[in-house]
């Protein structure tokens, strides 16, 4: 029996989870992600950008190597599927308007490269740095640097000449965007200016490369959703007992009077700490907030209570939150080339 997206809503966990992807029939013409790729279309024809690019379901974001497309998670398609997400993952990544419509731009600057094939010109080689060279299997940040622009967070830009690419090109369509100002200074702009005549020369005409397939779509997938979900748990979890000592050392397993629980702690400064690595540090808030949520669980696991007063404890915590999402990354980086 195949199930219509209507009826998700009604629809139980075990059941829910039970379904294959291929029998989910999610509608390409509604739901959050169609509204927001039509905003994305009518932001590309202001710029008299005549691309579009297709858009499919899949289980993650991605736009691949060759085709001018991109790669949307399914969960958007409908909002008991991002209830789902938000379950199993603590946090729906694009589920809020500005933050899908950043991811999106992102994408499209990588689709459009493949549709005109922008990264093989000699110019945007001298702009951007080699796009033939391999993507790190790590990268070290460096958050003082002018030389990128800071979009999406967590430095992406530095992580490989494609990326630095899109992520210019989705702060040059980002609409009434005030580039000029914000990077006045900074070699970055020198990069948003190049993206400014690039797409001056693009405007109004027809992709070299139009192909319209899909890659990985989750229409012909009989993967069910309790798979999906336990292998995404999985590369997500923290090793056993890696930071523990780190955890310990900020906190105490000795209750004492009028120390609070550490796990209470956490949740009482948790907009504070997002605050700080996701504005301050620009570390991805999806990232932040599932480590967060981990961490604080386990505090409560292992019984600790405030050892500090609050400001040091805060201060040591954040410390080792921002290695404990730099971990994750690096582990992950394929699943953050937004």
């Amino acid at each position: 029996m195949r199930h219509r997206a209507r009826t998700l809503a009604d629809m139980d966990e075990a059941s829910l989870l039970a379904l294959r992807f291929r029998d989910l029939e999610l509608p390409h013409g509604g739901g959050m992600a169609a509204v927001h790729m039509r905003r994305l279309y009518r932001e590309l024809g202001r710029r008299g950008i005549v691309f579009r690019p297709h858009w499919w379901y899949a289980e993650e974001w991605f736009s691949p190597d060759g085709v001018p497309g991109i790669a949307v998670p399914f969960y958007l398609a409908h909002p008991r599927l991002m209830r789902l997400e938000r379950r199993f993952m603590h946090q729906v990544e694009g589920g809020n308007s500005k933050w899908l419509m950043r991811i999106l731009r992102h994408e499209a600057g990588h689709a459009l490269d493949t549709a005109y094939g922008l990264r093989w010109r000699a110019d945007w080689s001298r702009v951007f740095g080699r796009p033939t060279q391999r993507y790190p299997d790590d990268y070290a940040p460096r958050p003082a640097s002018h030389r990128y622009v800071l979009h999406l967070g967590h430095w992406y830009a530095q992580s490989h000449p494609t990326e630095d690419f899109a992520e210019t090109f989705a702060v040059w369509l980002q609409p009434r965007a005030r580039w000029r100002r914000d990077y006045a200074g900074w070699p970055a702009l020198r990069k948003l200016e190049f993206v400014d005549a690039l797409m001056a020369e693009v405007a109004g005409r027809q992709p070299a490369r139009s192909t319209q397939r899909e890659v990985e779509p989750v229409a012909r997938s009989a993967c069910t959703l309790a798979r999906h979900y336990r292998y995404k748990v999985k590369r997500y979890v923290l090793e056993d007992g890696r930071h523990d000592r780190a955890l310990r050392r900020i906190f105490s397993p000795l209750a004492a009077p009028r120390h609070a629980p550490a796990a209470t702690f956490l949740r009482q400064v948790r907009p504070q700490l997002e605050r700080l690595l996701v504005r301050r540090a620009r570390l991805h808030p999806y990232v932040v907030g599932h480590a967060l949520e981990l961490l604080t669980h386990r505090c409560s696991e292992l019984h600790l209570h405030l050892r500090h007063d609050r400001r040091r404890a805060k201060r040591e915590f954040a410390g080792l939150l921002q290695r404990v999402v730099m971990g994750i990354l690096k582990r992950n980086r394929e699943n953050y080339a937004l």
